[in-house]
C-alpha cells in the first residue's frame, strides 16, 4: 500500500558546516580574509580604511572605514544574508564605483580570522552595534541564527563601520610589512580609496599600488595598450584592456613573476603567462598586471569564489587568455632585442669598448659566437666584475674588430698602406695601396729610378741582381746554403713581385675598380691573400742587402 503524499513542503536547510567551509576554511590566510573587509569598504563608498593588528597581551584585529555605513534593515537584508548577489539586484556603490563582490560569501572571511566579531555601523542618526559568535553559530541546529545587536544615540561621526574581531584563529605574530604586501597584490584600486595597516598602533603602513612594485627596479616597462596597437591578433575587449608589463635587470623571485589580472579593482587570477610553457627565460624577469574589467559584466561568473584564478574552461575566458599570451609573445620579442642592445652598451661602459661596433665589425661567421660568450659572462654572477672585465678584454684582444685581417699577421708598411681602405670594404684600393708601397720601399732600398715598375723588379731581384734577400742565411750549423736554393729564392722573390704586380695592379690600367670590386672578381679573401702575400715580400725586402756587400 503506498503511503500517503505528505503535504509538508520540501526545505532546503544550510548547516553551520556550510559557513565552515565558505568562511574558516577558504579565508584561513590572514591576507585573503583582510582583503574580504577591505573589499566590503570599497562597496561601501569608503574612501579610506584603516586595519589594525594587535598581537601584544590579546590579539584583535579592528577594521575601521569612513563607508556609508548601514541602517538597521540594511545589516538585516544584506549583511546577514549569506549568497546574496548585489549586482543581481542592480545595487551600485554610493559613490557610482561597481561592486567588487558578487557572490555574497565575502563576510563569511570573518570567522577566517576570529571567532567573535564586534560590528557598529553608523548611517546618518542610525548607529547599529551587533555581535557575530561562531561558537553560537555552531550551536543553532537547522534554525535560524539570531546575533545580539543594540541601537546606539548618534555618535560622533554619522557614517562609517568599524568590525573588531577577537578570539582569532592565529596564536603566533603579525608580520605586518609581509601582509601589506600581499594585500597590495591583491588590490589595484584607484587613488580615491586607500588602505592603511598597522600593528599596535605604530605608523601606518599605506598599501596602494605603488607598494606592489616597490622592490622592484624595473629596466623595461610596457604600456598594454602600445602592444595592442601592434598586434595583429584580433579580440573584442582588447581596447578596454589596460595595465603594464615590466621587466627587471636580474631574475625576480618566483612569487613576484607573472601577470596578475584585475577586474574593478580587485584580482581575479594569479599571477601567470598564459601560455602553454612557461618555461622561457624571459619569465625569470617579468612581472605585471592587467586590468580586464569587462569580464564582469559577462553573463557567466567566470571568476573562482576565492579569485584565485578565471575558469578558463570557458570560450570566452580560453579567447581571452589567448589574446593575453600573443601580447605577451610581442613582449619577450622586444624584450629580447632591448635587453641585448642593453646588454651591449654596459659592457661598453664597463670594458671601454664599443661592443655594438666590435661584433659588427667581426666576420659573420664569429658574430653570434663571440655575442654569446660575451652575454654569458655578463650574465654570470658568479663572476666578479673585475674577472668578467678581464675576460671580455681577452677575448676582444683574440678577435679584434676586422679579425681576419687582424689574423694575418701583416706587416707594419702593409697595414699602414692598407687598413683604412680595407676597414671601408674597398678591398681592391687597400690591395693597390699596399702594392704600391712595395714598389715604393724596393726603390727607395735598391735606389733603382727605371721608370716601367715590371723592369725594376726584374732589375732589383734575382740571382746576382742589385738586392739579395737570402744571400747573409746560414743553416744552423753555421755552413752555407746550397747555390741552387739560394738561386730559387731570389728568383722567387723576383717572380712573385713581378707576378702579384701583374695580376693585381696592371689591370686597373685597363679596367674601372668599381666594377672588380663590385663583380666579385676581388674579394675581401683575394685582398687577405694578396695582402700576406705582399706582407711576406716586404718582410724579405726587409732583410735584402745589396749583392755587393753580401
Amino acid at each position: 500500500m503506498e503511503s500517503e503524499m505528505s503535504t509538508d513542503k520540501l526545505v532546503m536547510t544550510f548547516e553551520a558546516n556550510t559557513i565552515k567551509h565558505l568562511g574558516v576554511k577558504m579565508y584561513s590566510n590572514m591576507p585573503p580574509a583582510l582583503a574580504e573587509l577591505i573589499a566590503n569598504a570599497y562597496d561601501a563608498g569608503a574612501t579610506e580604511v584603516h586595519v589594525r593588528l594587535y598581537d601584544i597581551d590579546n590579539k584583535k584585529v579592528i577594521v575601521e572605514d569612513n563607508g556609508v555605513g548601514m541602517s538597521f534593515d540594511e545589516v538585516n537584508d544584506f549583511f546577514l544574508r549569506i549568497g546574496r548577489n548585489r549586482r543581481d539586484e542592480k545595487q551600485k556603490a554610493p559613490c557610482g564605483r561597481i561592486p567588487t563582490g558578487k557572490k555574497g560569501l565575502g563576510k563569511l572571511a570573518l570567522f577566517g580570522i576570529g571567532d567573535t566579531i564586534n560590528i557598529t555601523t553608523t548611517q546618518g542618526k542610525e548607529v547599529v552595534r551587533f555581535k557575530l559568535d561562531w561558537q553560537e553559530i555552531l550551536k543553532c541546529k537547522n534554525r535560524d541564527y539570531e546575533p545580539k545587536f543594540e541601537i546606539l544615540p548618534k555618535g560622533k561621526t554619522s557614517k562609517g563601520t568599524k568590525i573588531i574581531l577577537t578570539n582569532l584563529k592565529r596564536k603566533t605574530g603579525f608580520p605586518v610589512a609581509e601582509y601589506a604586501e600581499s594585500l597590495a597584490k591583491l588590490f589595484n584600486f584607484q587613488d580615491t580609496f586607500v588602505v592603511y595597516l598597522s600593528l599596535n598602533d605604530s605608523k601606518p603602513i599605506k598599501i596602494d599600488n605603488k607598494l606592489k612594485y616597490e622592490n622592484i627596479k624595473p629596466e623595461f616597462e610596457w604600456d598594454i595598450q602600445n602592444i595592442v596597437k601592434i598586434n595583429d591578433k584580433d579580440y573584442s575587449d582588447k581596447k578596454e584592456t589596460s595595465g603594464k608589463i615590466v621587466t627587471t635587470e636580474f631574475p625576480l623571485k618566483a612569487n613576484l613573476r607573472g601577470v596578475t589580472l584585475f577586474a574593478n579593482g580587485r584580482m581575479v587570477n594569479k599571477p601567470e603567462f598564459f601560455g602553454p610553457s612557461e618555461s622561457s627565460h624571459f619569465y625569470s624577469y617579468a612581472t605585471g598586471w592587467l586590468n580586464v574589467d569587462f569580464i564582469d559584466n559577462w553573463e557567466e561568473d567566470v571568476i573562482s569564489t576565492n579569485r584565485q584564478s578565471i575558469d578558463w574552461e570557458n570560450t570566452k575566458t580560453e579567447e581571452l587568455r589567448k589574446y593575453i599570451a600573443s601580447c605577451i609573445s610581442i613582449i619577450e620579442r622586444q624584450w629580447r632585442d632591448y635587453r641585448k642592445e642593453n646588454k651591449k652598451k654596459k659592457i661598453s661602459e664597463k670594458v671601454n669598448i664599443n661592443v655594438k661596433d666590435w661584433i659588427g665589425k667581426l666576420p659573420g661567421r664569429v658574430q653570434e659566437q663571440v655575442e654569446t660568450i660575451v652575454n654569458l659572462l655578463d650574465d654570470t654572477p658568479e663572476l666578479s666584475e673585475n674577472t668578467q672585465q678581464k675576460s671580455i678584454q681577452i677575448i676582444h684582444q683574440l678577435i679584434p674588430e676586422y679579425a681576419d685581417y687582424h689574423w694575418r699577421h701583416l706587416h707594419n708598411e702593409i697595414q699602414d698602406a692598407s687598413k683604412v681602405d680595407y676597414e671601408k670594404a674597398d678591398y681592391y684600393r687597400a690591395f693597390i695601396e699596399a702594392m704600391k708601397r712595395y714598389i715604393t720601399s724596393t726603390r727607395n732600398k735598391s735606389g733603382n729610378t727605371t721608370v716601367s715598375e715590371n723592369t725594376m723588379l726584374g732589375e732589383v731581384f734575382g740571382r746576382g741582381k742589385h738586392l739579395s734577400v737570402a744571400k747573409k742565411y746560414k743553416k744552423p750549423d753555421g755552413t752555407n746554403f746550397t747555390d741552387s736554393t739560394l738561386e730559387n729564392i731570389e728568383e722567387g722573390q723576383k717572380h712573385l713581385s713581378m707576378g702579384i704586380l701583374a695580376g693585381g695592379r696592371h689591370p686597373v690600367s685597363h679596367e674601372e675598380i668599381s666594377d672588380l670590386r663590385e663583380s666579385g672578381l676581388f674579394s675581401e679573401m683575394d685582398c687577405l691573400d694578396a695582402l700576406s702575400l705582399l706582407s711576406h715580400l716586404v718582410r724579405r725586402l726587409e732583410d735584402a742587402d745589396n749583392f755587393s756587400s753580401v
